[in-house]
């Protein structure tokens, strides 16, 4: 096999012997010191370490020019003065000259000696946040714009990284390649590629670029969540004329190889160059096309250079992550990334559909039904979504309640075509349409075009670029050119049920068909390349027709519209709800399904829900909802009123109870419980002083919040206490002041401070406590603890209240009340958040005297605590819990999930500590086993990571670095590994 030849192709050199470069350094720049060879694919680089200084020598291909060398040092100099990044400037050896020659291995070389800007590069694999992407297209941009109107770089020859002469490259290489097929593959793509942006070659703005502001070619410092954060460029080996927006392509692709990444991955580093230097309209176009060609010439001449350097163990290893960047970029058609880029810039394109010369099916009636299968359809409720044939069910009932036919939407993210413990989201949007029909109905061609056949009844009409698929035809028509108007067929009956699916497709450079469903992140790309097909079939004045996108709108019309919607819905939130009601996320999903343990966002990702204590048996519970429908038709009041369900659920809350426990206050939350709970001690016991536990949350209303002492809820909670709370430590026994074995000294404290406070003359009314330490993630009390204290508390006249608001009703899996745990029993306890599944219920439990003394405050009434419907919902929880054994589903299913986080735990350093019972779980992660340094800021990442991979968590504690982890108590084994699998994914590739 022959080695092909051109002016832009260079042999690699050899090692230099380490004496020889220590020799130069001493003789070319008066420099002594270790060296370490860094590798590089052509050039040799050299790490020099000395006692002043490290530094970086050097070595160039013979084939570099001195005078090309030169200009890049005056870069780089440029750079430094105007962007503010970390740079390798040059230094002159003992002649005064950046550039000096050596002789090596008898071949004349020349060398720079370069600073050694410190820092990590990021070419491993592991996954790059969006915040990192961005960093790395504002680099980028930052390069161009200081470089803008450099002009010490002179081009005699053609570069072998310069996107203009891509193809050539390619075509040049590819044949001479071992690997033929990929070859093969490469080039195809190539010009395709190239065929793309032709049009634009000439318009496109030239300046001198770096050429490689790359993964590899940039240097990061971790940033506070651990994350590697881009802060300088290195290696301007590339420096050469090029199309400007070149540099923004090969930034892009280099981010394609990385775990996880995809296409639409590179959306953060457009916006960031584009934010730094805008791109005009036809750089948007050329793009894309440029990052497939970039990766293109990454395959063929990284499998050039091992051919002619087979020992060059740097450029052997980067031949996998080359091929996965290729992969990456033509995984998508390069017009639907365009358009997708276009949107994303705001700038859709405005492509207009030939006229409509004939109906597609001219005898279909006007009242064509409309099939609503997106996320909100009512339909689709209890779960019906994830039966695999709920479109075709859904349609068929909708043809039986008197329809003759009816249709699926265009542009629609599908509620039935959402996956769940899926850590990739589905291809949920439409980019066709489905007629499902009663009887039969002929086919005509709208427009004149040439009719290939796919499949048994499959036709396609090509007319010009555009190609209109059908599926369920029964063909008449032969392969060929057809009149507008023409009979091609009827629509196929099969198993009595007859469905034409309908498609418009935009040739692509690359050919093949189109999926029928796009993934939402790039849906907005597909559509353009996919319009809608509806109004060929269906008259603009139709009933329903208005849902799908005039044809002379912008292609993308309806997904614009939709991003928008959630922007603005944001946007209102953000001024009309009070912004201290804060959300989840900087950019939160918009949630307007859930089902068991599962959310669905607008766009129909699906998500695992690992965090929703307060839907304690899942969302949409089908039992609940008829319960409150039904309830809700009858009758609602208040506990006024004399009414059986008030009665009944009262009755079965104290059966669960210690039989001393026999006196129910309904309330409307967990905040009003607390406080209530509050209230009764005072009445009962004649003192206001209230102990509590430092760290923990009680509530918003005055007397919850006093006692409440988390600083991650409010950060002026110790110093903003009212006289009358006092507080004991936090029996934090993993990184409280007593650790381990040592947490039991934390009870005779707090009992020696409770008795202190009543020899003070401050006796106590009331010592609060969660049983289960929830706020710290989900921890237990140190064993006698609650015993110990209430003692304490009881001696001095002061009354013993479970706040069970968190964890009661089963979440323990080995208790039903988190004081159980403890082997005592309270004199008030509050619930909520479970006892409702949502629904604002919560209640306080205690003895019929302490309840009795509230009577010196007055009366106490709660207008929906007890309602009707509230009491209702409580028995409904109640039953469900009983009937679906969901405590023993907590117990067991959270006994599986905590081996599994431990396994995790013995992997990954990050892991401090996992707390918990049954589904009552935290994993605390730390910098330090040692010193138990909170990862907080890396905690907060994580959650962000975890929602991209579909899993809801978020953090707790007063550092802010425990996973909370309390989902609903219906979490399957399946759901349980999702998440460990998901977390386990994060710290190991990274967040």
């Amino acid at each position: 096999m022959g080695i092909p030849s051109a002016d832009w192709l260079v042999r690699p050199i050899g090692p230099v012997d380490e004496a020889e470069v220590s020799a130069v350094l001493a003789e070319r720049f008066g420099v002594t010191g270790t060296v370490h060879d860094l590798g590089s694919q052509q050039d040799r680089n050299y790490r020099v370490r000395t006692e002043t200084g490290d530094y970086v020598l050097k070595i160039a291909n013979p084939a570099s020019d001195p005078a090309a060398l030169r200009a890049q040092c005056a870069a780089v100099e440029r750079l430094a003065d105007a962007s503010g990044l970390r740079l390798p400037r040059a230094h002159a050896g003992v002649d005064g000259e950046v550039v000096q020659r050596l002789s090596a291995g008898g071949v004349e070389l020349v060398c720079r000696l370069l600073d050694y800007v410190p820092g990590e590069p990021i070419m491993d694999s592991r996954y790059l946040a969006p915040p990192v992407v961005a960093r790395l297209g504002e680099l980028a941009g930052r390069v161009v714009a200081g470089l803008a109107d450099f002009a010490g770089v002179e081009q005699e020859r053609p570069q072998l990284w310069d996107l203009r002469n891509a193809l050539t490259v390619v075509e040049t290489l590819g044949p001479h390649l071992p690997d033929q097929e990929r070859a093969a593959r490469v080039l195809r793509a190539s010009r395709a590629a190239h065929t793309l942006l032709e049009p634009f070659v000439d318009r496109l703005p030239v300046q001198v670029i770096h050429g490689d502001v790359t993964d590899n070619n940039v240097v990061c410092e971790p940033a506070a969540d651990g994350r590697r954060m881009p802060v300088g460029v290195i290696d301007f080996g590339d420096l050469g004329l090029g199309w400007t927006v070149a540099e923004l392509a090969v930034t892009c692709a280099s981010v394609l190889h990385h775990h996880g990444a995809g296409p639409a991955s590179v959306l953060p580093a457009v916006h960031a160059f584009h934010a730094v230097r805008p791109l005009a309209n036809e750089e948007v176009d050329a793009l894309w096309p440029l990052v497939v060609l970039r990766t293109s010439v990454m395959v063929v001449s990284g499998q050039y250079d091992t051919l002619l350097d087979p020992g060059n163990g740097y450029a052997s290893v980067a031949l996998d992550r080359e091929w996965a960047m290729f992969e990456a970029a033509v995984s998508v058609p390069a017009e639907v990334m365009t358009a997708q880029l276009r949107h994303a810039l705001g700038r859709p394109s405005a492509q207009l559909l030939p006229v409509a010369e004939h109906t597609l099916l001219p005898g279909l009636p006007d009242d064509v039904a409309s099939l609503d299968l997106s996320v909100s359809s009512e339909e689709l409720h209890t779960g019906r979504w994830l039966a695999p044939d709920a479109e075709t069910v859904l349609a068929r009932a909708t043809l039986t309640a008197g329809h003759t036919a009816v249709r699926t939407r265009h542009g629609e993210f599908r509620l039935t075509r959402t996956t769940v413990d899926d850590s990739v989201p589905a291809a949920t949007c439409a980019l066709g349409v489905e007629l499902h029909l009663t009887g039969p109905a002929e086919i005509r061609a709208p427009w004149a075009g040439t009719v290939t056949r796919h499949g048994d009844t499959g036709v396609t009409l090509h007319t010009g670029g555009l190609d209109l698929l059908l599926d369920g035809v029964d063909a008449e028509v032969q392969p060929g050119p057809v009149v507008s108007g023409r009979r091609l067929g009827t629509v196929a009956a099969r198993e009595g049920v007859r469905v034409l699916g309908i498609q418009l497709f935009r040739s692509c450079a690359t050919g093949g068909r189109p999926p029928r469903f796009a993934p939402p992140e790039l849906a907005a790309g597909w559509l353009e390349v996919c319009p809608d097909p509806t109004r060929l079939f269906l008259a603009p004045d139709a009933p329903d027709a208005s849902s799908s996108a005039p044809y002379d709108a912008p292609l993308s019309a309806r997904d614009a519209q939709q991003a928008v919607t959630e922007a603005e819905l944001l946007e209102r939130r953000e001024h009309s709800f009070a912004t201290v009601q804060e959300h989840y996320f900087e950019t939160p999903p918009q949630i307007e399904r859930g089902w068991r343990h599962h959310l669905v966002d607008t766009r129909g990702r699906g998500y695992l829900d690992m965090l929703n204590n307060v839907t304690i048996l899942g969302h949409g519970h089908p039992g609940l909802g008829e319960a409150v429908h039904r309830q809700w038709r009858r009758l609602n009041t208040n506990s006024r009123f004399h009414y059986a369900s008030v009665v009944e659920l009262s009755e079965r809350i104290t059966g669960l109870l210690p039989a001393e426990l026999d006196t129910v206050f309904l309330v409307n939350s967990g905040s009003e419980a607390v406080d209530l709970a509050l209230r009764l001690a005072w009445a009962a016991t004649g003192w206001q002083d209230v102990v509590a536990v430092e760290e923990a949350y009680h509530g918003w209303t005055y007397a919850s919040d006093a006692v409440s002492t988390s600083i991650a809820d409010n950060p002026n909670a110790l110093a903003s206490r009212p006289p009358w709370v006092h507080t004991v430590a936090a029996p934090n026994s993993y990184r409280g002041r007593h650790r381990g074995p040592q947490a039991r000294r934390y009870a005779p404290e707090a009992a020696a401070r409770i008795r202190e406070l009543a020899d003070q003359g401050r006796p106590l009314a009331a010592f609060v406590c969660e049983p289960y330490y929830g706020n710290a993630g989900g921890m237990a009390l140190p064993d006698g603890y609650l015993r110990q204290v209430y003692e304490a508390t009881r001696d001095v006249g002061g009354l013993c209240v479970a706040d069970e608001v968190q964890v009661g009703y089963g979440r323990l899996g080995s208790h039903f009340w988190g004081f159980e745990q403890q082997g005592v029993v309270p004199d008030i306890v509050t619930v909520a958040k479970a006892m409702g599944n949502g629904h604002p219920l919560g209640a306080v439990i205690t003895r019929r005297d302490i309840a009795d003394a509230y009577r010196t405050q007055g009366y106490f009434f709660s207008s929906a605590g007890g309602s009707p419907v509230s009491s209702v919902v409580g028995l409904t929880v109640l039953d469900a819990l009983r009937d679906e054994d969901l405590q023993t589903n907590a117990r067991e299913i959270g006994a599986h999930l905590k081996g599994r986080l431990l396994e995790l735990a013995e992997r990954h350093a990050l892991i401090g500590a996992v707390h918990g019972s049954g589904l009552y779980l935290g994993v605390e992660f730390v910098r330090d086993r040692e010193s138990l340094e909170p990862a907080t800021e890396e905690t907060a990442a994580i959650c962000d990571r975890l929602r991209e991979l579909g899993v809801i968590v978020q953090p707790t504690s007063d550092r802010q670095c425990v996973l909370k982890i309390k989902p609903p108590l219906c979490l399957t084994r399946r759901s349980a590994d999702v998440f460990a699998d998901a977390l386990d994914d994060v710290l190991t590739h990274g967040w």
